[in-house]
């Protein structure tokens, strides 16, 4: 399968040249992404991994955030079902940790972006969410995200919200990987159809996050994903035919794989916020699906 540089959504500000980026959780996901799209638009990045810097460790997080122009925090406990049973150890890296890095930025004279989820939401809703819809988390998960972002609202005035979900990318376990095994493996499929989301790429993210900063977006909420929407099972079936498989796949509900955490069954974002800020949204969902998965998939 080819490894071929895929293209970003929308090429990198190249006013990040000389700003000094702190990212916290730089060796997950999206924070391997993020690096490589500030390196390639000449920032000065520091990057801190679980093993560099403990977030609940309040002096430490000041220390490695002095001299920081941009500070991201990308470490969260994002284990949605353990944290059922570990609410206050993943209350501690999302809440607590979110407000150790805002008021450390908030001394340090940096912006701070803080990633957050739709899992702040209950998953009821009908129609894209707002950003400014009321917060109304239905998991443990989601409660320890939505207190780091009242922490960081409290403590940092000069911060970036940015909420996204459905996240997959090349430096990690994800979704498309998962499937594309198991469609690989067996001789048909049962996937959810009843939750409904938007995949978001997460090199998609981390372009959008260093486009915002460069616009010198208002303080507030934004939301970071894909346009468009598909479930669970829509978004199987586009995975495995950029595997080149034929595996069949029958629709199904959430009551077939009960999980300790609930699902939004409504994962849907809104993205006016970044329209107004004059930031254009990550592309559909399935566009972006396209260029990516060959890499993704290779990952």
């Amino acid at each position: 399968m080819s490894t071929a540089a895929v293209p970003a959504a929308v090429d990198p500000a190249p006013s990040s040249a000389g700003e000094r980026w702190v990212v916290t959780g730089a060796g997950g996901m999206l924070g391997h992404d993020l690096l490589d799209v500030l390196r390639a638009a000449d920032a000065d990045v520091v990057p801190l991994r679980r093993t560099d810097l403990d977030v609940t460790d309040a002096p430490a997080v000041a220390a490695a955030v002095r001299g920081a122009d941009v500070v991201v925090n990308c470490a969260a406990w994002t284990a949605v079902d353990d944290a059922e049973a570990h609410e206050p150890e993943a209350f501690d890296v999302n809440a607590v940790g979110a407000a150790n890095l805002a008021r450390a930025a908030r001394a340090a004279g940096a912006r701070l972006v803080q990633v957050s989820t739709d899992y702040v939401f209950d998953g009821r809703a009908s129609a894209p969410y707002a950003e400014g819809t009321p917060l109304a988390p239905v998991s443990a998960y989601g409660r320890t995200k939505a207190a780091g972002e009242w922490a960081v609202r409290a403590e940092a005035p000069d911060h970036l919200i940015v909420r996204t979900a459905w996240l997959y990318g090349a430096h990690g376990g994800c979704f498309p990987k998962t499937m594309a095994r198991l469609g690989a493996q067996k001789d048909r499929l049962a996937v959810v159809d009843d939750q409904v989301g938007q995949p978001t790429w997460t090199r998609d993210l981390a372009d959008l996050v260093v486009r915002l900063v460069a616009a010198g977006a208002p303080a507030g909420t934004y939301h970071g994903t894909s346009s468009g929407q598909t479930s669970w099972y829509g978004f199987t079936r586009r995975i495995l035919a950029s595997a080149g498989l034929t595996t069949p796949v029958e629709p199904t509900t959430s009551d077939a794989f009960v999980r300790p955490a609930p699902r939004p069954a409504y994962s849907v974002l809104g993205h006016d916020a970044l329209h107004a800020a004059g930031v254009e949204p990550i592309g559909d969902w399935a566009a972006r699906w396209d260029a990516a998965a060959a890499e993704v998939l290779a990952g």
